[in-house]
């Protein structure tokens, strides 16, 4: 006899806030999936939900996201101090205490989290300071997401009173196009850069997903395995073009893809991999 797994309130609203689906769709998911989150996430969509892709950018709820680009532009970083709180978050001194942090990550050339918890700051420890810093406001916090990108051009943007940070790599110096890029991925939040560079676990995912769809579908009935094949080949491109960068309608000028956007400025001009960090 199998047992029913039982599915908990917070699972519910966790699966409720990472796709803003409805409680019961929710619960239900859960439970045909033995309340396992990414299943249940594509039991969602198979049921025709409108649901995002799978995103890694979801991290921490509340704290602190610090993108900047240290100098010369041709690397970055995005350190996220997390917190309990946006009363916290939304602190200055709070504030001014993570750019602190992002700033002597900066000054000394840091390349991972752990090396940055050893940095001093005015004869402090970075993990000292934010044990020190914990104690004083009484909440949890820590770095809880530190990346690093380099490019022969990196550009940075921070959107939304610091709650989320996007790091941009271009092939050359394009300043002012590596903002409009870099605002096209905190707007449209793009898988990847390109369909080359989709992972093929997502894309098996995607086209297990089509394909379920499809048979589901009462139009479908009867029709010929190749002729399904193709018109889930046909779907897949659509996704890519909705969902990786290169491909997508450029937020300002609809009339071009980023793409010609980009070589519209510089014929060999391309993204080498973006990074996009949000709260929430």
């Amino acid at each position: 006899m199998t047992t029913q797994i039982q599915i908990t309130a917070a699972e519910i609203n966790k699966l409720r806030q990472a796709t803003g689906a409805g409680m019961m769709d929710c619960r239900k998911a859960l439970t045909e999936t033995n309340g396992d989150f990414e299943a249940a996430i594509d039991w969602l969509r198979k049921q025709g939900q409108k649901v995002a892709a799978k995103r890694s950018d979801r991290e921490a709820k509340e704290g602190v996201i610090i993108a900047q680009t240290f100098p010369g532009n041709q690397s970055g970083l995005i350190i996220c101090i997390s917190c309990e709180t946006d009363f916290v978050s939304k602190n200055a001194d709070f504030v001014a205490f993570a750019q602190s942090i992002a700033d002597t990550a900066i000054a000394n050339n840091v390349q991972s989290a752990e090396e940055l918890m050893e940095q001093n700051v005015n004869g402090a420890k970075v993990s000292d300071l934010i044990n020190d810093k914990l104690a004083s406001i009484g909440e949890k916090i820590g770095i809880s997401r530190f990346e690093r990108l380099d490019a022969p051009y990196v550009a940075s943007y921070i959107h939304g009173a610091n709650r989320m940070g996007v790091l941009v790599g271009l092939t050359g110096n394009l300043p002012d196009a590596g903002k409009d890029i870099a605002m096209q991925i905190a707007a449209m939040n793009p898988v990847a850069v390109d369909p080359e560079s989709v992972s093929k676990e997502m894309v098996d995912r995607e086209r297990n997903i089509v394909m379920d769809q499809m048979k589901e579908d009462p139009k479908m009935k009867g029709k010929p395995e190749e002729m399904m094949a193709k018109i889930a080949e046909g779907k897949l491109n659509a996704f890519f073009k909705e969902q990786t960068l290169m491909a997508q309608p450029f937020v300002k000028d609809n009339s071009k893809t980023v793409r010609e956007y980009l070589q519209g400025i510089d014929a060999k001009a391309s993204v080498t991999s973006f990074i996009r960090v949000a709260l929430g």
